[in-house]
């Protein structure tokens, strides 16, 4: 006699931190997380959303995040120096990053970022497109 059917555990949320010092530029990425998994998406995400940098580094082992997404202009401290001390802290989660800069400077970003040993899941102009990010996540 065979076992009763019973449904595949739920996958436990991943972890997600956004760093960026745009509070609206927070929601929308919060919200667009929140329509990648309504829309078969691939998965829960747990959120954590900072928008100054040190306060997200003194989270990083914390929240342990699966996905790092990070603008790269933001002040006092900007996400190359940010994605610095995140691979000097051993950060092994995926990065995204956004910004309104320049593509010349996304793509140093991303080349920097993969020197240090981060695994960059992609770099996008702001602002970021729904499907970009459903792309970015699934990886």
């Amino acid at each position: 006699m065979k076992p009763p059917f019973s449904p595949a555990p739920h996958a436990a949320p991943r972890r997600v931190l956004l760093l960026d010092d745009d509070r609206f530029m927070l929601d929308v990425l919060r919200e667009m997380l929140d329509m990648v998994d309504e829309n078969g998406g691939s998965g829960r995400f747990d959120v954590h959303a900072e928008c100054d940098a040190r306060r997200a580094l003194a989270v990083l082992p914390r929240h342990a995040p699966d996905f790092l997404i990070c603008d790269l202009a933001m002040p006092e401290m900007d996400g190359i120096e940010f994605l610095q001390a995140a691979a000097g802290q051993g950060f092994s989660g995926r990065v995204i990053l956004v910004s309104a800069l320049e593509d010349g400077v996304r793509d140093a970003a991303t080349e920097l970022a993969r020197a240090l040993g981060l695994r960059v899941a992609g770099a996008f102009r702001k602002p970021l497109a729904i499907e970009q990010l459903r792309l970015a996540v699934q990886c």
